[in-house]
């Protein structure tokens, strides 16, 4: 079987290649699940952090510049924010006790996502009935007549 060669991009002459500071992000975020997990809002929020963050993985954006940047109501930022941080992919340190804004630090992922233990999946009866999916009645066998 031959080998394609590797497909050529669109443009091959607008090839973009990193200048200055960039941030990069974790292809697992895609191929673990870990996009699926989070609302748009949070992968925004996480997607601007990552462009804002030094070689340490910080960023200093707080809340409200954060919400300007994205176009985002501040309760949206502050939604995400506290997803990303229930997953352990972010965290915050404050300037001082009780502020809002402070250091936000992306966190390496944490190992492969597992299904919550003890929570049993919901029959797929019940998923679909609560996406407004009735299930059609079964059609009964014909009666044989007893023969």
């Amino acid at each position: 079987m031959a080998t394609r060669p590797p497909p050529t991009p669109p443009r091959p002459g607008l090839v973009r290649s990193p200048t200055g500071s960039f941030g990069w992000l974790d292809d697992r975020l895609l191929h673990e699940g870990w996009l699926a997990r989070l609302e748009p809002a949070a992968i925004a929020v996480l997607m601007l952090l990552a462009l804002a963050a030094d070689r340490h993985g910080a960023s200093y954006y707080g809340r409200a510049r954060m919400a300007e940047r994205l176009g985002m109501a501040f309760t949206q930022v502050e939604a995400a924010l506290k997803r990303l941080r229930e997953l352990g992919l972010v965290d915050h340190r404050p300037w001082r006790h009780g502020d809002l804004d402070g250091v936000w630090q992306l966190l390496p992922l944490p190992e492969r996502v597992e299904p919550p233990r003890g929570a049993p999946a919901a029959p797929i009866g019940d998923i679909l009935a609560n996406l407004g999916i009735r299930r059609r009645p079964q059609a009964k066998p014909p009666d044989s007549g007893g023969k």
